[in-house]
């Protein structure tokens, strides 16, 4: 890993500074309103964050690291509608680095345990669920394609040992007509010898009956072809009685409730994106003042400086420390308590919270409307496909009669022939050749019936190679199948595996992070993952939740369950931390951004902060840490500092 040089322009208090950050731990050791979080926004800012701040004074602010031989880089510029964002960041999609990886003391994930929000909402957050439901339809329509395949291949070879049979029996009887007709022309050629004085009759006869054989060959032919014909037309009939009957089950598509589920669809998509625009201000209204409050704690806020009673020297710092203590409020200028101000800090969040809930209602009817459009949307299609076929039938059964009737006509015009070449034949026999005359007769008929045979046997033969050329594929779609099958078990599971894993992650780094920083009388603080019954929009429903667990010991030793609000601030800090690096390694965040930020460590003591930095920098490749000077001096482990920040 290389060292990375950082450049700072106009970011939160900063001016301008200059920094490296090598592989490792980095700390930025200084006192507080040093500019330490705003060094680490610039951080994030350069990551890909957008959770940074132009500096009071300026309208613009840029942030670069160089690193590994590559630049990125940010441009921030404050315009009349906000500050828009410019550059090359080192990500383009921040969403998860934000959660998992940047925990600054307005992380959500690191909050998630202070302020009760829904722990399985946020680790599944990043996971793409509608993606892997349409993969899973995917994965499903072609198991049934194939499944169909198999299904047909598996009819075809059921037939083939009636095939095989046939075969046999057919290559027998052609086996036999040939030995017949050898046999038959033998006979031929022995009486040609005594009746060489009649050869111009007999070559005239042989003609006629070549001329025979060939149009009764033609006619069986037309025969063939009609039969299959009328197979073929009776087999469409059939088809398009199916189609029909399909037709008349598909009802008409209610055109009207398409046109008002869309209208419904419409509705709820503009009251979420109100929704969500409320939510993102009130967001935003939190945030400023979480750090407000945070800045008024530390003395970094600007009404530090300003006595509450108008001058007797003491300092709002000063009373911050007491336990009624007060501050200048940023919106209207009057001296309040700053537990007042957390106060409605709170009810913003409780507001937040129902229009999150809010939301997840109209999510809820907004999947039900769609799912009745798409029922919709199949219907037709399905209707739409049924007519599209019904109609090439019916021209197939047009053109299929057509062809019949011109088979038909000319197997009329055949059958005269023969009946015309027959007479001739029969003119021209005589009784002294009868016998010569009926062998000759008796070959042709072979002759038509062998070619008959041996036409039959290529046929079954054909339709033999076909089905085993089928059956062939069949281990093929075996194996397809057997992969597609695995592909949707590994779909259907993930979402339960990675619920799985982020609790094997917490509940695992939970107990040892316990068993280093010594509690006491926490035995162990775990999640549980637990089935609710909710209700969405009008339905009731079971949706997984995580369940988080505290297990004390009481001074004769008995354990005993405890809840979440009685835990200390630091054991609260602690936990949120942990539940945010589960985060990070369950969603494999290191692979994308090998960098972590942490700052607000103060509600834990110093040789926790120091033992919790060695545990955290084992799974991070890129630690930036802000620190009090005093928590900086009890780290034990060897790392980069910064103290010079830069105004």
């Amino acid at each position: 890993m290389a060292t990375g040089t950082l450049t700072v322009e106009n970011v939160g208090g900063i001016e301008q500074t200059e920094a490296e950050i090598p592989p490792g731990v980095t700390v930025l050791a200084s006192p507080n309103a040093s500019n330490k979080t705003s060094f680490l926004r610039a951080v994030m800012a350069a990551l890909g964050s957008n959770q940074v701040s132009i500096k009071g004074d300026a309208d613009e602010a840029s942030v670069n690291l160089d690193i590994d031989g590559e630049t990125y880089n940010r441009r921030l510029e404050r315009t009349g509608s906000g500050v828009t964002f410019e550059g090359n960041p080192y990500l383009d999609n921040p969403e998860v680095a934000d959660l998992f990886a940047f925990l600054l003391k307005s992380n959500e994930a690191r909050r998630a345990v202070q302020s009760n929000v829904d722990l399985r909402e946020l680790i599944m957050r990043p996971v793409d669920t509608e993606e892997i439901q349409n993969e899973i339809d995917r994965c499903q329509r072609e198991r049934d394609r194939i499944d169909e395949q198999l299904d047909e291949i598996d009819s075809l070879k059921q037939r083939l040992p009636a095939l095989e049979e046939k075969k046999t029996e057919l290559e027998s009887e052609i086996e036999d007509k040939r030995a017949e007709l050898s046999e038959i022309e033998d006979e031929i050629e022995d009486a040609d010898a005594s009746v060489e004085n009649q050869r111009k009759e007999r070559d005239e006869l042989e003609a006629k009956l070549s001329e025979l054989r060939d149009v009764r060959s033609t006619l069986e032919d037309v025969r063939y072809e009609i039969e299959a014909k009328r197979k073929r037309l009776s087999s469409l009939q059939d088809e398009r009685e199916g189609l029909e009957a399909e037709i008349d089950d598909l009802s008409e598509i209610p055109e009207q409730e398409l046109e008002n589920i869309e209208s419904q669809v419409d509705d709820l998509r503009s009251q979420k994106q109100t929704l969500d625009a409320e939510i993102s201000e009130l967001q935003k209204t939190i945030q400023f003042n979480e750090k407000m409050i945070d800045d008024a704690a530390s003395g970094s806020h600007p009404a530090a400086d300003i006595a509450p009673d108008g001058g007797d020297g003491a300092t709002v710092t000063d009373q911050l420390l007491d336990q009624n203590a007060q501050t200048v409020c940023w919106t209207c200028g009057s001296e309040v308590d700053v537990d007042q101000i957390e106060s409605t800090v709170q009810n913003l969040r409780d507001l937040r919270r129902q229009k999150l809930d809010a939301i997840d209602e109209i999510e809820s009817e907004l999947d039900e409307y769609k799912q009745q459009k798409k029922d919709i949307e199949s219907q037709q299609r399905d209707l739409d496909e049924a007519q599209r076929r019904l109609a090439r039938v019916e021209n197939d059964i047009e053109s299929t009669e057509s062809g019949l009737d011109r088979l038909t006509e000319r197997k009329e015009s055949l059958t005269a022939e023969v009946e015309d070449l027959e007479a001739a034949v029969e003119a021209l026999e005589s009784d002294s050749y009868e016998d010569v005359l009926e062998l000759h007769r008796t070959a042709n008929d072979l002759e038509y019936e062998l070619g008959r045979l041996e036409n039959e046997r290529d046929e079954v033969a054909s339709e033999i190679a076909d089905i085993e050329s089928r059956v062939g594929e069949a281990e093929d779609l075996r194996e397809r199948r057997s992969e597609l099958q695995e592909e949707l078990t590994d779909l259907r599971t993930r979402i339960d595996q990675i619920e799985a894993n982020a609790v094997e992650q917490f509940n695992d780094h939970m107990e040892q992070i316990l068993g280093i920083l010594d509690y006491d009388n926490i035995d162990r603080i775990w999640i549980e993952i637990v089935e609710n019954e909710v209700r969405e929009g009008r339905r009731k429903t079971t949706k997984r939740a995580f369940e988080l667990h505290v297990v004390r010991s009481s001074e004769s030793g008995v354990a005993y369950e405890d809840t979440v609000d009685h835990l200390s601030d630091s054991e609260r800090e602690v936990t949120g931390l942990v539940f945010a690096l589960a985060g990070y390694l369950v969603h494999d965040v290191y692979e994308d951004v090998p960098v972590m930020s942490m700052d607000a460590l103060e509600p834990i003591d110093s040789e926790r902060i120091a033992a919790l930095i060695e545990y955290f920098e084992s799974y991070v490749d890129y630690l930036v840490v802000a620190l009090l000077p005093e928590d900086a001096d009890a780290l034990t482990i060897d790392h980069h500092s910064i103290s010079e920040i830069g105004a």
